[in-house]
């Protein structure tokens, strides 16, 4: 089979990350990148030894499939151009600047029966993984996602940043239509909030607490989740995990066992894998928008409850 053209649009902090990647993975020929900052898409183009295209119709005749890592409010435009043009795109979160276009991208890539898979990069942490297997019915779940000030992503508030990872996570694993959202949350260095919470509750009574914040001085990724017979506590930083069970009257600790890999990595081949195949990705455009609708709805209360 012959291998799949990859490429990446927008080599910053993130887009530099695909970039290192695409280069040593095996399945696919990485062939072009392209950033509006040629300085910067030359040098690295120079140093995996691919193209620097001149623009993004020039890109997209020298590849299959592309991530596009550019600024959010940009990944519409260029999203829908490389759709146009036949391409298979994973795109880093969230999808778009807004549901409709979230919408539109999903809806061109199903119609162009083309792979659209969105950076939900937790959902490939092998902690996840553990969770996914022993997970039963959920009753409570707490998710903590702390960092210290990024100089970047600044464009969108925290919710939007970070709490969106931990958003399409708990989607996916309670699996209940929302009743009721209860959101706060405060900008601090920042035009959008910097650090926020958020507490939700779904129609088969599962509850989850997010608290995001992006003015911490330490780094954490954790989710705790209660279900009936068992707590879980997951370490996505340190992909590390226990669990606590009830045996014969006492709470007894048992740790989970992890083969730790790179989820950037486990996402890039996952990517690859489908666009080659046709296979369904883990988080598709309609995923990805859902979390986006929750998102923006979060945004939106917090931004009520300030101005109130």
């Amino acid at each position: 089979m012959k291998k799949l053209r990859v490429g990446v649009v927008g080599v910053g902090h993130i887009g530099k990350n695909h970039a290192r990647l695409y280069a040593d993975l095996v399945p696919a020929h990485f062939t072009a990148i392209f950033d509006t900052d040629r300085a910067k898409a030359e040098e690295l183009a120079a140093e995996f030894g691919v193209a620097s295209a001149g623009s993004l119709a020039d890109f997209a005749k020298q590849v299959d499939a592309a991530s596009v890592a550019t600024p959010t409010n940009t990944h519409f435009e260029i999203a829908h151009a490389l759709l146009e043009c036949g391409k298979h795109l994973l795109i880093e979160k969230p999808i778009a600047e807004n549901t409709a276009h979230a919408s539109e991208l999903a809806r061109l890539a199903t119609t162009r029966n083309l792979v659209l898979q969105v950076g939900h990069v937790e959902r490939f942490n092998p902690i996840l993984s553990a969770l996914e297997t022993r997970l039963t019915r959920p009753r409570f779940i707490e998710a903590h996602r702390l960092s210290p000030y990024p100089n970047r992503s600044t464009d969108i508030g925290v919710v939007l940043d970070l709490m969106i990872h931990d958003l399409e996570i708990i989607l996916h694993l309670v699996q209940s239509p929302l009743e009721k959202i209860d959101a706060v949350g405060v900008p601090v260095l920042s035009r959008g909030e910097d650090i926020a919470n958020a507490r939700l509750r779904f129609a088969n009574g599962c509850v989850a607490n997010i608290t995001s914040s992006r003015i911490s001085p330490e780094r954490m990724r954790k989710i705790r989740v209660f279900q009936e017979d068992a707590y879980l506590s997951l370490d996505y930083q340190n992909q590390s995990g226990e669990i606590y069970r009830r045996s014969n009257g006492k709470i007894e600790r048992e740790t989970v066992a992890i083969e730790r890999e790179e989820p950037l990595r486990r996402q890039l081949v996952a990517f690859v894998e489908c666009a080659s195949t046709g296979r369904a990705p883990k988080v598709s455009g309609f995923e990805a928008t859902a979390a986006l609708e929750l998102a923006v709805e979060i945004t939106q209360r917090i931004e009520a409850g300030r101005s109130a």
